[in-house]
């Protein structure tokens, strides 16, 4: 059966290219390190480069979508039995009866036949699962296969007008090592408050830079995941997602910033940024500053800042010329 990576899903912000550069400053900088911790995990594909027997990763994300997939990749260490009989089992189901999913979805993000086959789908799953890590599991495998088919641009806080993605839809098996997940601790938090109650070597943060929030463009994997069959509204059908919203999506993100490196407790801080202040689209001008970042890890420690070019995974429409990611480096004192 085919199998997939963690990093083969389209995400805003995704640093699968920026993760030679993060690695590269984590060997200079942090010599001997026990534990890596991601706060704003996302894709989690920077907390997965970093597993191995000798590091305990600590992973967090507000969203439940990207905690299911980070537990499945990171926390789980042993496959369930018959795993791929019961995707193989997933993919065989055939209906063309209206559900939840297809109801609200169909003909918009998905074909209508593939919208009636995730719902059938995810129902199933809710029913053949024996126990919470073979379901994250199967979830994560369901999320991969209809992101890969959906008829957007990567993200969906749209549809494209035109149906043209009609790729079949196929679950395949997550390609993880479990052997190295023994130590590793998945959380879905605040990151704020999750700050008080962990401590590590080497803290990665990257968290949302501007307006959008990613409960928006995320909310139908939200959705998929939980299955708690809310109800939906507007052209884009999204649910209530006042729960999941970001403060750093606010004016308020640089108090939340300053409040978060206060309370760390690690030895290294590095931290993600890029420059897209001065975009044309509002919505994407950075809600924290260049000079406020560095001026709040200064206080923290010694700072160094590092610049690199970087071709940035956006919406479609954003444009930001000479665009470069910066990352932060703060040995606390």
């Amino acid at each position: 059966m085919k199998s997939f990576n963690i990093q083969n899903r389209r995400y805003l912000g995704n640093k699968f290219k920026l993760l030679k550069s993060i690695k590269e400053l984590v060997a200079k900088k942090c010599g001997n390190y026990s534990t890596f911790i991601d706060l704003f995990s996302g894709t989690n594909v920077i907390a997965n480069s970093f597993n191995s027997n000798k590091v305990k990763i600590i992973s967090n994300d507000l969203l439940y979508s990207n905690y299911v997939i980070a537990k499945s990749f990171l926390e789980i260490t042993k496959s369930p039995n018959g795993l791929v009989k019961k995707i193989e089992s997933l993919n065989s189901i055939k209906t063309d009866k209206e559900n939840y999913f297809s109801k609200n979805f169909g003909n918009k993000y998905f074909t209508k036949d593939n919208a009636i086959k995730i719902g059938a789908i995810r129902e199933k799953i809710e029913k053949i699962s024996t126990n919470s890590n073979e379901k994250f599991i199967l979830i994560t495998s369901l999320i991969y296969a209809a992101d890969r088919i959906a008829n957007t641009v990567g993200h969906y806080d749209a549809y494209r007008e035109n149906l043209d993605t009609r790729g079949k839809l196929e679950l395949q098996v997550p390609n993880i090592d479990y052997s190295k997940n023994k130590n590793n601790r998945v959380y879905c938090m605040d990151s704020n408050i999750l700050a008080n109650e962990i401590k590590g070597d080497v803290v990665y943060i990257d968290p949302p830079y501007n307006s959008r929030q990613y409960s928006d463009a995320y909310h139908l994997l939200e959705n998929l995941a939980s299955w708690k069959k809310p109800d939906v509204f507007g052209k884009a059908k999204k649910m209530d997602r006042s729960h999941i919203k970001s403060k750093y999506c606010s004016k308020d993100a640089a108090e939340e910033l300053k409040d978060l490196i206060t309370k760390l407790n690690t030895k290294h801080i590095i931290f993600s940024y890029n420059n897209t202040g001065d975009s044309k689209d509002g919505r994407s001008n950075a809600k924290i500053s260049f000079n406020q970042i560095k001026n709040i890890l200064m206080k923290k420690g010694k700072t160094e800042i590092n610049q690199i070019k970087f071709k940035a995974f956006t919406t479609g429409k954003s444009k930001t010329e000479n665009h470069k990611e910066i990352l932060f480096y703060c040995r606390v004192k």
